[in-house]
């Protein structure tokens, strides 16, 4: 096998592994965007420990987060069934570095997940006196990750975000919509980067990969995994586009709301986190409540499930949830977007960045 860098493009910290043509990359109107660690693949790079357990680890030891690679599945059969692409359009990005690329993508084989490319950060160059600080930072790595990705994709495409709770992955992917919508503009791109602890380098690179990309926002969705059981309110302030989750079951009940997956592959995902990650179905149903009060999950969708979980055995058939769910006000091609009633904004107008307060 050739050396990782014979096979990858580098930008600074951002090494780049394309598995498909260009042609394919610009072919598809929605791509699916996930970051790996703690979203996909329980592991822990946000230490030197954690990232040197990593870099030791065999593929066939490495675990999913509960539900995942599942979750994948049916989202991918779905699409094939729903319009017959023979592809699912998905790229990860992790800050593991390269020299982990052929271990995690042995990985995605034994999961059966083929990626149209990875992000790695070349952390292991961190390792030296006066960029330790930079092994733990990733807004300015994953930001120009993602603005590489947007300029090798298609100019409507839209992209369903997956991250998580244990770094700044909601703030990453709203400053990554904010600069392709130009919701803001440089000087506060700048300002606002700078107090985020992203080098003088990596800004005016982001800043420069601004000026290739067309001027729309392609983020359709915001996954936020609660691995560290952050407070789901928190995430409000960043409006009902982004989606703070405690499992991926969650995740499975508002991608079934929105028309990407069936009930069948709900229910795959249902049966795997059950039979493979102990949870049982009374956890599932409490899940299933859970958001259900936070106002996710709508009256169409609720009946539909409802009816299916009792027939599933799941639910009584006298279940009645603890909060009524909500009419749906606004729909656009099978996507939930508004329910009756007063809400935070799909996407607010201004996002404040810097502080903890909604």
């Amino acid at each position: 096998m050739a050396d990782w860098r014979d096979r990858s493009e580098m930008n600074g910290d951002v090494v780049f592994f394309r598995y498909v043509s260009e042609g394919m990359e610009k072919s598809h109107d929605e791509v699916f965007i996930w970051d790996l660690d703690k979203t996909y693949l329980d592991t822990t790079i946000d230490s030197l420990s954690g990232l040197m357990t990593t870099v030791l680890e065999r593929a066939l030891n490495k675990k999913n987060i509960p539900g995942t690679n599942t979750l994948l599945q049916s989202l991918s059969a779905y699409r094939k069934q729903q319009k017959g692409y023979m592809y699912f359009p998905i790229y990860f990005i992790t800050a593991s570095p390269p020299q982990l690329e052929e271990r995690i993508s042995e990985k995605f084989s034994l999961d059966n997940i083929r990626p149209f490319g990875c992000f790695y950060k070349d952390n292991l160059a961190n390792l030296r006196p006066g960029r330790f600080w930079r092994l733990t930072k990733q807004v300015g790595y994953k930001l120009q990750a993602l603005l590489q990705l947007r300029t090798r994709l298609a100019e409507n495409v839209r992209q369903i975000c997956w991250g998580d709770d244990s770094e700044t992955d909601a703030i990453i992917y709203n400053l990554y919509s904010d600069i392709c919508s130009r919701r803001m503009g440089p000087h506060d791109i700048r300002m606002t980067l700078e107090k985020l602890n992203v080098s003088g380098d990596q800004v005016d690179t982001i800043l420069e990969l601004q000026t290739f990309i067309p001027e729309n926002d392609p983020v359709e969705k915001i996954y936020i995994n609660l691995a560290t059981d952050t407070d789901p309110d928190y995430y409000l302030k960043f409006g009902r586009r982004t989606l703070a989750t405690y499992s991926t079951f969650q995740v499975a009940l508002d991608l079934f709301q929105d028309r990407r997956m069936s009930l069948e592959g709900l229910y795959s995902v249902i049966q795997d986190m059950i039979y493979n990650y102990d949870y049982t179905p009374e956890e599932l149903m409490k899940s299933f409540d859970e958001i259900i009060r936070r106002g996710i999950i709508g009256q169409t969708a609720f009946e539909e499930m409802k009816t299916f979980f009792i027939d599933k055995g799941l639910l009584y058939p006298s279940y009645v949830p603890t909060v009524a769910p909500l009419k749906e006000k606004s729909v656009v091609e099978g996507r939930v977007y508004e329910m009756e009633g007063l809400h935070e904004p799909w996407i607010p107008d201004r996002i404040d960045y810097l502080h903890d307060y909604r």
